[in-house]
């Protein structure tokens, strides 16, 4: 079956927070798709509907079976149901660990620039957000880990926990599972659990495939909380559906108590239905997206290449999100963002929102139909030539 990804949706009055826009301007912001989901996803959930009736739901063991189906079928990797727990999202799991694993005043290890709102769950919990810069080659536009800062804030007697995002969001970078080993073990040897957001996981455009956490050695999972969800994967991220894969039975018994301590455990009645569908009948329709989202990222990147060489598309493989530099037009890229908006409707996530080195880069996201690429593309252009 060929699945459809040209056709444009119209999101607006839908209650999409992305779309919630001026008429004539277009989003290319949040992490979200402008594509239907896979319809065997919408049709168990239109089986669950038909049902009629939605009183309390618990996670079946079908769910588990159907998470451990797909890391195996699609990553190699293997996970044990026993490990796995059910909760409302990936950025809820986090917040109710960080306030159940840590205390108030504690420090949480990011590697910045990262996802912004790591942070919501950190300071709102009373905790401190500590960062350690990733190196940026300004030759290669590549970033890679700065091991001795790293290693010196892990050593910092209030950093207790850490926040890993596999593969990377806002780069797009892939951890090799030889940095992963080594940020796990250096977490260890400090005394830091590391709660590893594995939600872009399923989104590698090419080469080596990402390595889930959960699939390392039994010696690096001792202090080691995986969280997995289809929403980014499946567009599905209303459904409020997540899995959290613990390996060490003692860290499981405290990440079972932070989620039903802050009642994030209990699912809707279309999110078992749609996660199992998507772990046994999406595969065909994953695949036929990445190779339709590796082809709008080809072609944003021969349109900078050929159109606007004062920009540089950050080379990630994962992720339908493109990290783009453009230090040599600006460094502040709250401001031109603003301007691309007001001059062309073009909306696009100024770096500045994942700190670090974000005031020289732009976050645009590619999952859209191709049309609405060619159209994001021409408005960037004629602002950033302005």
């Amino acid at each position: 079956m060929k699945y459809d990804f040209d056709t444009i949706l119209d999101r607006q009055h839908t209650n999409s927070e992305k779309w919630d826009v001026k008429p004539g301007e277009l989003p290319m912001t949040t992490a979200d798709m402008d594509f239907k989901t896979a319809p065997e996803i919408m049709q168990a959930m239109k089986d669950k509907i038909n049902a009629g009736a939605f009183g309390y739901e618990y996670p079946s063991q079908e769910y588990f079976d159907a998470v451990a189906h797909w890391y195996k079928s699609e990553h190699n990797a293997e996970a044990q149901t026993s490990w796995m727990r059910f909760a409302t999202g990936v950025i809820p799991s986090i917040t109710a660990s960080v306030n159940h694993l840590s205390h108030t005043g504690d420090n949480v290890l990011l590697m910045e620039p990262v996802y912004n709102t790591f942070y919501n769950s950190i300071l709102n919990s009373g905790r401190h957000a500590l960062a350690s810069q990733l190196k940026y080659d300004r030759s290669t536009y590549t970033y890679s880990v700065d091991w001795d800062d790293l290693e010196e804030k892990m050593s910092n007697p209030l950093t207790t926990l850490m926040i890993l995002c596999n593969p990377h969001n806002p780069t797009g970078y892939v951890w090799s599972r030889d940095e992963l080993m080594r940020i796990i073990k250096l977490a260890q040897k400090h005394g830091v659990i590391v709660i590893s957001d594995e939600i872009h996981g399923d989104l590698v455009l090419k080469g080596p495939d990402y390595t889930p956490t959960f699939s390392l050695p039994e010696e690096y999972r001792q202090n080691l909380v995986t969280l997995v969800s289809t929403s980014k994967t499946f567009n599905v991220a209303a459904l409020h559906a997540a899995t959290g894969i613990v390996a060490n039975p003692i860290l499981r018994e405290r990440f079972t108590r932070a989620i039903n301590k802050y009642e994030v455990a209990e699912p809707n009645l279309l999110a078992i239905p749609g996660t199992i569908a998507a772990y046994t009948q999406g595969a065909d329709w994953l695949h036929q997206l990445k190779k339709y989202l590796l082809h709008n990222r080809e072609y944003l990147e021969q349109f900078i290449s050929d159109n606007l060489p004062q920009l540089h598309v950050v080379p990630g493989t994962a992720t339908y999100l493109v990290w783009i530099d453009v230090s040599e037009v600006t460094n502040d890229s709250n401001a031109l963002a603003q301007k691309i908006r007001q001059e062309t409707g073009l909306i696009i996530n100024p770096g500045t929102y994942y700190h670090g080195n974000g005031n020289e880069f732009i976050r645009i996201n590619i999952a859209c139909p191709l049309a609405q690429i060619k159209d994001g593309l021409s408005r960037l252009a004629k602002a950033i030539k302005n």
